[in-house]
């Protein structure tokens, strides 16, 4: 009889222990990856982005650095690693995502699975940004505002500063660098026809380019300028729906064109009667360049950092794969450690030290609070808009 009762007592011990250890495992779970908030829009509700992030072959940790320095529950983000890069690169990039507990919870962060191959100078990067547009317009229904940022880029301010921001701007509004003052660039770029073989063929090769130029057309007014754009749901909804044909007619145009990237988006803007009104003439970058300007900016260094952080620019380019300025703009401007989301309002862990993370728990992802950056960015963003109305009302 006492071996029988011993027996029993050790099966319900471990019975006991099985059913302890579940619980403490299922307790744990639930701490470290709470459900998601519910997350709400409207005209009460902070705006909201659609991020499209692009790099190369060797990118992918860049790319991921800077999701999390500009990710937040509340946008959605849309990642693009090129066509040469690796298959292990994709699948380090996807691994990487898993290690965000707000990025599992919330599912706002997709990878493109297929990608097409991009010629550096051609039409294919602006077939590129559409497609990305239209993936963005379908898995979100419910996004403001459309930012491009490549592997090159960092931000300057915290999402929460960038939806307090632009929670006092019309959602009309698109942020475009643009000039119809072609310069050198009509002889260069506009009247020279060349074809982009990325856009046909599998493999990359450079532009073609015809012996013979084509003039500068007349039925519509060109536009060029920055290719890094920050563009309003309503505009985009008509480049890829395009309820009149400007849309369409343009791309033909422009899909033998150098550069094309500089020059679509504003020629449609510009010309379109609904929407020319809606354009500030800034792209809300800091960028240095040589004077004349070569193809693209001076790399940033952290001799650039005092005069950067005081730019009023939503984000900077081009930095040097983690340079040390990057260091100084996480833990001087974004607070962000390394590896994880820049923290927000919606970050509720009260006690973060180097092993636990702000960002692992949350509350209301709809409530956003400012920093000092935020003042910065507010004083480009009104300055830009006076000029709107200045020019609207002559």
């Amino acid at each position: 009889m006492g071996a029988e009762k011993k027996w029993l007592f050790s099966l319900f011990s471990v019975v006991f222990i099985s059913i302890f250890l579940l619980l403490l495992y299922s307790l744990s779970a639930f701490t470290s990856k709470p459900f998601p908030s519910p997350i709400h829009h409207g005209p009460h509700y902070p705006p909201a982005f659609a991020y499209y992030i692009t790099g190369g072959r060797g990118d992918g940790d860049r790319i991921f650095r800077l999701l999390l320095a500009v990710y937040h529950p509340r946008n959605w983000y849309l990642l693009h690693l090129g066509a040469e890069a690796t298959e292990a690169e994709r699948l380090s990039l996807l691994s990487e995502l898993k290690t965000v507990p707000a990025v599992n919870a919330f599912g706002n962060v997709d990878v493109l699975g297929r990608v097409d191959r991009l010629s550096e100078n051609g039409a294919s990067k602006t077939a590129s940004t559409l497609h990305a547009v239209s993936i963005l317009l379908k898995l979100g229904r419910s996004w403001n505002w459309f930012i491009e940022l490549s592997a090159l880029d960092y931000p300057l301010i915290t999402q929460d500063d960038l939806s307090h921001v632009f929670a006092s701007v019309n959602k009309s509004i698109n942020f475009i660098d643009h000039t119809s003052d072609l310069s050198w660039k009509e002889s260069k770029r506009i009247k020279p026809i060349v074809v982009d073989p990325a856009i046909y063929l599998a493999r990359r090769t450079q532009l073609f380019t015809a012996t013979e130029k084509r003039p500068t057309p007349d039925a519509f007014k060109v536009f060029t300028g920055s290719p890094w754009i920050v563009l309003s749901r309503s505009f985009l909804e008509y480049c890829i729906f395009g309820w009149d044909n400007l849309p369409r007619t343009l791309l033909m145009y422009f899909n033998n064109v150098i550069l094309s990237e500089e020059c679509y988006f504003h020629t449609v803007i510009c010309n379109s009667p609904e929407f020319s009104n809606t354009t500030v003439n800034g792209d809300l970058r800091y960028m240095i360049w040589d004077s004349p300007p070569k193809m693209e900016p001076h790399f940033l260094t952290v001799t650039d950092y005092d005069q950067m952080s005081q730019s009023g620019a939503a984000f900077a380019r081009q930095f040097k794969k983690d340079d040390p300025v990057l260091d100084m703009v996480d833990r001087e401007i974004l607070k962000r450690g390394r590896y994880r989301v820049t923290p927000g309002a919606w970050c509720t862990r009260s006690h973060s030290s180097w092993w636990t993370d702000p960002c692992s728990e949350w509350g209301d992802v709809n409530v956003v609070k400012a920093g000092p950056q935020a003042k910065k960015l507010e004083e480009t963003v009104m300055n830009f808009l006076d000029d709107l109305i200045s020019q609207t009302s002559q």
